[in-house]
C-alpha cells in the first residue's frame, strides 16, 4: 500500500519576495497551479521580514538581490522563524551569493531559470527535508567546504593570552590589513556588510583592541611572533 505524502496532501503557505512584478506573478501562477497557496508578496527585504513574521508561512521564497538585501532578510527570518523553510531565488550564479545565502540560513537556492513545472516540486522537496540546489552549483559547494576545512588560523598570543579567532574573523582582519573597505570585504567573502562589521567587532573584542586599526596591528605583531618562533 502506498503511503500518501503529507506535504503533498496539505496546502502549504508561501510568501514570495521579489521586486520584479512579472517574476512574482509567474512564481505565484506556478505555485498555485500545483496547490501551494501564496499568502503574501513583498517587493523589499523589510516587507518580506514583516510579512513572514506576521503570517508564519511554511515557505519563504526570497530573491537574493531584493532591495534592502534578500540575504539579510533571510537571516532575520531564520532567527525569528525556525520552522519556516527559506528558498532563495536568483538569476546569479556567483559562488559568493550561494555561500552567503546558505550561511544566512537558506534551505534551498534556485535559479530564476528553473522551469515553472519544477519549481513547486523543488519547494515541496525542501519542506520534506530535501536539498534544492542547481546541479551545476553542487560541485562548487563541495569544493568550498572542502577547502575551508583545510584553512588554518594561526595560534595567536597577545599579551601572554592565547586568542582563538574563527576562520571568518581571521579572513576579515586579513582583508582589513589590505586596506579593503567593509563593502569590498563583504563582496569578496560573499557576506553582508552587517556580518562583516559583526566579525570585526568580535575580533576586536577577542584581541582586546580599542578599534579595528589596533586589532590589525595586534594581528600582524602576533603573526610575526609566530613566524619568529617557528
Amino acid at each position: 500500500m502506498t503511503v500518501p505524502d503529507s506535504h503533498a496532501a496539505e496546502e502549504l503557505t508561501v510568501v514570495v519576495a521579489d521586486h520584479h512584478v512579472p517574476t512574482r506573478a509567474g512564481v505565484r501562477s506556478a505555485l498555485e497551479a500545483d496547490g501551494l497557496r501564496v499568502v503574501a508578496e513583498a517587493a523589499t527585504a523589510a516587507d518580506a521580514v514583516k510579512m513572514a513574521c506576521r503570517l508564519n508561512p511554511d515557505i519563504c521564497l526570497i530573491a537574493v538581490h531584493l532591495p534592502g538585501d534578500g540575504i539579510e532578510a533571510t537571516r532575520q527570518i531564520r532567527d525569528a522563524l525556525l520552522d519556516t523553510k527559506i528558498v532563495m531565488l536568483t538569476a546569479s550564479e556567483r559562488d559568493q551569493d550561494l555561500f552567503a545565502a546558505l550561511r544566512a540560513g537558506a534551505d534551498g537556492y534556485l535559479l530564476k531559470s528553473t522551469s515553472p513545472g519544477r519549481l513547486p516540486h523543488a519547494i515541496r522537496g525542501v519542506v520534506s527535508g530535501e536539498a534544492a540546489l542547481p546541479r551545476e552549483m553542487t560541485a562548487r559547494l563541495i569544493r568550498e567546504y572542502r577547502d575551508r576545512g583545510r584553512r588554518h588560523v594561526p595560534r595567536l598570543v597577545v599579551d601572554g593570552n592565547v586568542v582563538e579567532l574563527t576562520v571568518r574573523e581571521f579572513e576579515v582582519l586579513e582583508r582589513l590589513r589590505k586596506c579593503e573597505r567593509t563593502a569590498e570585504i563583504a563582496s569578496h567573502l560573499g557576506i553582508s556588510e552587517i556580518t562583516v562589521r559583526r566579525h570585526v567587532s568580535t575580533a576586536v573584542r577577542k584581541l582586546g583592541a580599542p578599534n579595528r586599526h589596533a586589532a590589525v596591528e595586534l594581528l600582524q605583531a602576533a603573526e610575526q611572533a609566530v613566524l619568529a618562533a617557528a
